[in-house]
């Protein structure tokens, strides 16, 4: 039986996640993200501190290019220990 995705690939594809706002926190998420997708533009990148900043939340948006990728991208980052949650 094949799982089917309801993704058409390659798609544009945002990865969230958030992390207590700690100085290596940013670059932690880009390398893990970029460990599946190569280097990614600046402009890939947003993110926004929470209201006491605290925490941040990171969007990093990807050209997928399978459901396999997203798959491990998502591995990484969601055992990885400075992120608290990945969406």
């Amino acid at each position: 039986m094949s799982e089917e995705s309801l993704l058409v690939f390659p798609c544009s594809f945002p990865i969230k996640m958030m992390g207590r706002d700690t100085p290596g926190f940013r670059q932690t998420a880009r390398e893990l993200v970029e460990r599946h997708t190569g280097p990614l533009n600046d402009e890939a990148f947003r993110d926004a501190l929470s209201g006491k900043g605290n925490f941040v939340s990171i969007t990093i948006t990807i050209t997928a290019l399978s459901q396999q990728q997203l798959d491990d991208i998502y591995r990484d980052v969601s055992s990885h220990e400075d992120v608290l949650m990945a969406l």
